[in-house]
């Protein structure tokens, strides 16, 4: 049982990391939006979006985790970043 107690304290911090990453990760993107909507440019960049798809599926076959699911889970990523994109957009439009 003192197995399962560390490897679940390690989850923790692990999921604890993760969860700060994505905050910093949402302020540079957010400062991304305000660069975009100060310059009139849209709040997606399906190049750019495709590039980094391709290049997590890269480190998550070399870290042994399912691309598919890196993935999916940079997709949803990339929708609030042009959810929150499109909020500074629509709040600099109606200043």
């Amino acid at each position: 049982m003192a197995e399962l107690l560390n490897l679940r304290r390690s989850i923790d911090n692990i999921d604890a990391a993760i969860i700060h990453m994505l905050a910093e990760r949402f302020r540079c993107t957010k400062k991304v939006g305000a660069l975009k909507a100060e310059h009139s440019l849209p709040p997606g960049d399906p190049a750019r979006e495709k590039q980094q798809i391709e290049r997590l599926r890269r480190l998550a076959a070399d870290a042994e985790l399912d691309p598919e699911f890196a993935e999916t889970f940079l997709n949803f990523v990339i929708r609030e970043v042009i959810r929150h994109h499109e909020a500074i957009a629509a709040a600099r439009s109606a200043d």
